[in-house]
């Protein structure tokens, strides 16, 4: 079945927002247990940004084309799948091909659309939702009554992560860039947003603990952050690594693990297998869309561009000025 061209945004090299380019591909086929979605809107990451920059290869398999989560209405489905019909409407965590006006995709990657969010708002849940649920709550454990900081608390894994954790019972601290992003953070429930270029956020999160120290920390940063994050973990503390926008090398005294019982761990969301996310998207329709669609928990949006202004977005994401979460719409 030759189902026609879909315009998309692709990559024409390594380099600046301005190799992303509008052009034309066939409109995906999909395979065993596989499904298309016909696209409304998809999210930008800034795993994208990197990708564009030469610095993220898609892995083996998935498309070369930027964006890995979008929502909108099923388009065709593939053999061995029964959940989902033509028609329905969904949000999808994607290998990649977002940045088009159909994408193809797991089955077992796609949620429903909750009740009372729209498809602009839905095409910003997955990358996020599963990055924070994943690394949080299933590999930091995350308990209500914990503490909690996450650093680029105005991104949209930072805003995700703050309503997540303050949702399920956690004491929240955020890190960000300037006094207005802090106070948005503390809008979405953080009990204090630290502006990481006035105060320090190991000095700060430990006097608000009482010398504690907090018991998860989510960090993208890397860097020098990663020692000042072993000081800011309480006993029995875990620090989960997601990105090194500071790089990923650095000295560290590995004797504090020990005498602490610290632990180290990290995960990046895309490689992982088919399996292994689908798990993640069980989880989340269990424990956290029944949010979504009673209204306790919306994503936040940042801002929109169409499709053929992907270049416009990833200058948005670079200027650092956003906050929540920017998405691509295709009509």
């Amino acid at each position: 079945m030759n189902n026609g061209a879909m315009k998309v945004v692709e990559i024409t090299e390594a380099g600046n927002a301005d190799v992303l380019k509008l052009t034309e591909r066939p409109v995906p086929e999909p395979g065993h247990g596989r499904i298309v979605i016909r696209n409304a809107a998809a999210g930008v990451n800034r795993p994208d940004v990197l990708q564009r920059s030469g610095l993220y290869r898609p892995p083996p398999g998935a498309s070369d084309l930027p964006g890995l989560e979008s929502a909108g209405t099923i388009h065709a489905v593939g053999t061995g799948v029964d959940r989902w019909r033509v028609g329905d409407r969904v949000t999808a965590l994607l290998p990649g091909g977002g940045y088009a006006e159909f994408s193809e995709t797991s089955a077992s990657h796609a949620l429903p659309v909750p009740d009372g969010i729209g498809m602009k708002a839905a095409a910003a849940l997955c990358e996020t939702a599963f990055t924070v649920w994943s690394n949080v709550f299933m590999r930091g454990g995350l308990k209500a009554g914990e503490a909690f900081l996450v650093h680029g608390g105005s991104s949209g894994i930072g805003t995700m992560a703050i309503m997540l954790a303050s949702t399920f019972g956690a004491r929240v601290f955020a890190t960000a860039g300037s006094e207005a992003k802090c106070r948005e953070c503390e809008k979405l429930g953080a009990d204090r947003a630290v502006n990481y270029r006035e105060d320090d956020f190991v000095g700060v999160t430990r006097e608000l603990t009482g010398g504690r120290g907090v018991d998860v920390i989510l960090d993208m940063v890397g860097g020098d952050y990663i020692p000042r994050n072993i000081k800011a973990l309480a006993d029995d503390g875990r620090l989960v690594q997601i990105a090194f926008l500071q790089g990923p090398k650095v000295e560290l005294n590995f004797a504090q693990l020990m005498t602490r019982r610290l632990t180290i761990t990290g995960s990046t969301l895309r490689p992982q297998s088919e399996i292994a996310k689908a798990r993640i998207a069980s989880d989340l329709e269990r424990n956290v869309w029944p949010l979504l669609a009673s209204g306790r928990l919306a994503p936040v949006m940042d801002s929109e561009f169409p499709l053929r202004e992907a270049a416009a977005a990833h200058r948005r994401m670079e200027s650092s000025q956003h906050v929540g979460k920017i998405i691509l719409t295709m009509n």
